[in-house]
């Protein structure tokens, strides 16, 4: 999320032979190049050279499966999480989904730089590694829990991220109307409120 104050993304251009050219430095690079251009906030776009469609999704996603992948490497992204996410594309509420996802990582994105410059100035930079490491941990469990808020139940009536199928799952038909109105009324809340949490 580039800030308005921010000069021009980087262009970089992604040919048919899938080799990705930087037109600041007019040189090839690779994948983890990109990698170390968002670690270091440096801002770029990638468009496809023939057909000039912007792929920045994309190629931000393959990064992410990359790190993800690389061996020995400690996966930010937890089953769990994933699966919860897979269900939202085809959820009535996927709509809510970046604005919530948008806001909850620039939220940690800060209290992150908040933890490392405490940790820094109490213990040096060597303590801060394993603190951290706890702290991540505690944001993605709290996340994956705010998550399930939005989906109760899974497909088959299970409990979202649950490994357990429910005794007695009971069809949305067959619910009480007021219990319904409720459940509504409540979804309607919880998305007025992270739309105004996402401009803020």
């Amino acid at each position: 999320m580039a800030d308005s104050g921010k000069s021009t993304p980087t262009v970089i251009k992604k040919y048919a032979n899938r080799r990705l050219y930087h037109t600041g430095t007019s040189t090839y690079v690779t994948l983890e190049d990109l990698a170390a251009m968002v670690q270091a906030g440096e801002d770029f776009v990638v468009y496809d050279a023939k057909s000039g469609e912007d792929i920045t999704r994309s190629v931000l996603t393959q990064i992410i499966f990359e790190q993800e992948n690389k061996a020995g490497a400690e996966n930010l992204l937890p089953v769990a999480f994933l699966r919860q996410l897979i269900r939202f594309y085809g959820d009535s509420m996927r709509a809510m989904v970046p604005s919530f996802l948008e806001y909850s990582m620039d939220h940690l994105a800060r209290e992150q730089d908040g933890l490392r410059e405490k940790m820094s100035q109490t213990f040096g930079p060597t303590a801060f590694q394993h603190a951290m490491e706890e702290q991540v941990r505690a944001n993605m469990s709290f996340f994956s829990e705010a998550m399930r808020m939005f989906t109760p139940f899974g497909a088959g009536g299970q409990p979202a991220g649950g490994d357990k199928p429910a005794e007695a799952p009971v069809p949305a038909s067959a619910a009480p109307k007021g219990e319904l109105d409720d459940i509504k009324r409540q979804m309607a809340e919880m998305q007025s409120r992270l739309e105004a949490l996402a401009k803020k």
